[in-house]
């Protein structure tokens, strides 16, 4: 840091000592000052730390995370953008340097190794939050030694002015979202290879990452543990090899090396791997790059280099592979599906949103789900405030007889019923939806399977990830309210979980007590219980909701204590039209049963309301469509 080499370099020492901190008193009480006149406390000053915005465009509207650093001592010399702190933003007076000074040089990385080390994603434009969580991630576990890749100029711009360390990768890709297996998708992948290739030169390790992935646990001591590796790589792995933390038994991986996480070390037999991936690549253009890199380490694997480290010759027979073990590098599967690392009492370094369906929008709910992405303050106070539920599931359906398709889907309809009738209440009060932990007697996969994976250690029944069911991007995706109504948001079931829940939430609670019209004390009234719940009956209708909830908009959380025969319908036939349109489409598939094809069954939102309903594949080609 700058502060510190001027402590190094000045003289007299204390004369520095003294200079330093009488200079960063004024400075943060400049801060504090303008924070007053902005309007802004000086709390709010510092807990929006991705806040600052360039001199004349509009900051972007991204995710920002909540826990914050001190507001940074101002320097004694000046810093460029490389050695500038994290999350120092540029002053606001600079103008931003031109593109050139951006450009991915071996003065550029040096200036933010440390230990020999980098450590570098990329992306475009549509990745930013999922950047900026992973920055923030490596950060809190005290690492700086980073640099993101910008893939499009608004991405650089926007890092630029965060305080985040860029370089312009010159791809000039599109900003939006690309779909996974899309050609802008493979020209990603090819990037990836040339930035290594580009990289190794410089002679530091690369520590080469997705940014669909984040950091738990600083993870370079763990790398140092194996000097003599050319490179270690993450996999697909489901079925554990090792049960502790030494590397993946190289001859019982069977699932493909994951390039998302992989470490390189700057030797003769890495970088003519990265060369030859490169050329491969370009060659031919319909090659999927991690199913190229597989093809190259696999060309010769064995012998192992010795009997203790867990490394392999392969590629060449020169290059030293070692596979990181997928218990602790975790794959979407066994972080969020088989909770492998829980099971197996150890410490995850990392989770890589793979396994996933439903897209982008997938991964960053997966993320939210495991409380490890970084929203914006407001993300956690939404207007209108929240609606949530006590799921009821009897013990027979979670628990009894065989976990086999029949009790799998006995078990997720009934959860699916409740959800339902949670989102047309949500609708009505206009209140943003908590979603309950989802229970699955069976996984889902792309291909057929028994149930779990064998040799797999996942539990049944498990919380299995909302996307295992339900269809997140399009519940999240903003559809023409004159056919589906008014937009239903949603949040994950570890929400009110999160530590950067904000206190005017979590205190402003209002429990409902469904009760039977009739029994007592049940009626329809806004007057709560001394112990502050709201005793409601059940099958109100739509004004009944209305009229008693209107008392309570100013409450952040509405609690119901179970939504079974909470609410019979909308009385308007259109809207309740127009709520069946928007939610049918809100469930996806299972996948997949062995013995029929197409294997997949669909879920149906609208399963009680079809006598003899029943969880079968389509039978035939005209079948295969979700349920009208």
């Amino acid at each position: 840091m700058g502060w510190r080499n001027a402590f190094d370099n000045a003289k007299p020492v204390f004369v520095t000592i003294y200079a330093t901190v009488i200079i960063g008193i004024i400075f943060s009480s400049l801060y504090v000052i303008s924070a007053i006149y902005s309007g802004k406390s000086a709390a709010d000053s510092t807990t929006s730390w991705l806040s600052r915005s360039p001199p004349v465009e509009q900051a972007p509207n991204v995710s920002q995370p909540g826990i914050v650093q001190a507001v940074p001592t101002p320097s004694l010399e000046p810093r460029s953008m490389s050695t500038r702190p994290i999350w120092e933003a540029p002053l606001h007076t600079n103008k931003m340097p031109p593109l050139k000074k951006f450009r991915l040089s071996k003065e550029l990385v040096q200036e933010r190794v440390k230990d020999n080390i980098i450590i570098v994603t990329f992306g475009n434009y549509a990745f930013m939050d999922f950047i900026l969580t992973w920055v923030k991630h490596l950060t809190d576990l005290g690492l700086s030694n980073l640099l993101i890749g910008a893939m499009d100029t608004k991405l650089l711009e926007a890092l630029y002015w965060k305080g985040v360390p860029v370089f312009d990768m010159g791809s000039h890709m599109s900003t939006i979202d690309v779909g996974w297996g899309s050609p802008t998708f493979h020209k990603m992948g090819r990037e990836k290879v040339i930035l290594i290739d580009s990289i190794l030169p410089y002679g530091y390790e690369l520590l080469m990452c997705d940014t669909d992935m984040v950091w738990l646990k600083d993870p370079l001591p763990y790398l140092a543990r194996y000097p003599e590796a050319d490179v270690l790589t993450s996999s697909d792995q489901v079925v554990p090899t090792v049960t502790d933390d030494r590397l993946d038994i190289w001859q019982q991986v069977g699932a493909a090396y994951n390039i998302g996480i992989f470490h390189w070390r700057p030797t003769d037999a890495a970088k003519r791997l990265a060369k030859e991936w490169k050329d491969m690549l370009l060659a031919d253009e319909k090659i999927w790059d991690q199913n190229g890199f597989n093809d190259l380490v696999r060309k010769q694997l064995g012998p192992p280099v010795d009997g203790e480290s867990g490394l392999v010759y392969a590629f060449d027979g020169n290059l030293k592979l070692g596979v990181l073990p997928a218990s602790i590098f975790c794959s979407g599967h066994t972080y969020f599906v088989q909770a492998t690392y829980q099971q197996l009492r150890l410490e995850p370094y990392a989770v890589h949103t793979t396994f996933q369906y439903a897209g982008t929008e997938g991964k960053r709910h997966r993320l939210r789900e495991g409380m490890v992405f970084y929203d914006p303050p407001e993300y956690y106070d939404a207007p209108g405030g929240f609606l949530s539920f006590k799921p009821s599931i009897p013990k027979t359906l979670l628990l009894d007889g065989e976990h086999n398709v029949k009790s799998h889907f006995s078990l997720i309809n009934y959860q699916i019923k409740q959800i339902r009738m949670a989102l047309a209440i949500a609708s009505l009060l206009n209140r943003t939806l908590v979603m309950p932990p989802l229970w699955c007697r069976l996984d889902r996969l792309w291909f057929p399977h028994p149930g779990v994976l064998e040799g797999s250690i996942t539990r049944q029944p498990f919380i299995c990830p909302l996307d295992h069911v339900f269809e997140v991007n399009v519940m999240l995706k903003e559809l023409p309210e004159e056919i589906f109504g008014p937009q239903i948001n949603i949040r994950e079931y570890s929400f009110f979980e999160n530590p950067l829940m904000p206190k005017q939430v979590k205190e402003s609670w209002l429990e409902v007590q469904l009760c039977q019209e009739g029994t007592q004390d049940c009626v329809a009234s806004n007057t709560t219980s001394p112990s502050g719940v709201l005793r409601f009956p059940k099958r109100s209708n739509e004004e009944t909701f209305k009229t008693i909830f209107s008392s309570f908009k100013d409450v952040k959380v509405i609690q119901f204590s179970s939504m079974q025969d909470s609410f019979p319908g909308f009385t308007d036939k259109a809207r309740e039209e127009k709520f069946k349109n928007r939610v049918k489409r809100y469930v996806g598939i299972w996948c997949c049963v062995a013995e029929h094809t197409p294997g997949h069954i669909y879920y149906d939102m609208y399963w009680d309301e079809k006598p003899g309903w029943k969880p079968i594949p389509p039978q035939t080609p005209e079948d295969d469509h979700p349920p009208p």
